[in-house]
């Protein structure tokens, strides 16, 4: 065999090379283009105006004495006075309530729009 005839194989890096090129601050994986154009994000502050406009608040308070009329589908001897007790989540359109009547031994949950402030 003469020189001529072997080739040479290339070099292996050292570890520490490979290490110190794949962090090496002059490459970056993420380059913006020449022709980028900023977007224009919303502020915290538009956020919070944006979602205050759809949302509403509950028309009663806990406590407040209220005025249930139930649907005809619905027991009709439930029709009376009665006395918020918590707010409900909203069911939908409505806001929902959790109601008692002092003359039974349990609770109920009505929609805002079958309640009516007692006058």
């Amino acid at each position: 065999m003469n020189k001529r005839s072997v080739k040479k194989q290339p070099a292996k890096a050292s570890r520490s090379a490979v290490v110190s090129k794949a962090v090496s601050p002059r490459t970056s994986r993420r380059q913006k283009p020449d022709n980028a154009v900023p977007i224009a994000v919303p502020t915290v502050a538009h956020d919070i105006v944006a979602r205050s406009v759809v949302l509403r608040a509950h028309k009663f308070r806990v406590g407040q004495t209220v005025l249930y009329t139930s649907s005809p589908v619905t027991r009709p001897g439930a029709s009376g006075t009665y006395k918020v007790v918590k707010l409900l989540p909203s069911d939908g359109d409505d806001y929902q309530y959790r109601i008692k009547n002092p003359g039974e031994a349990f609770e109920r949950v009505a929609k805002e729009s079958q309640l009516e402030l007692e006058h």
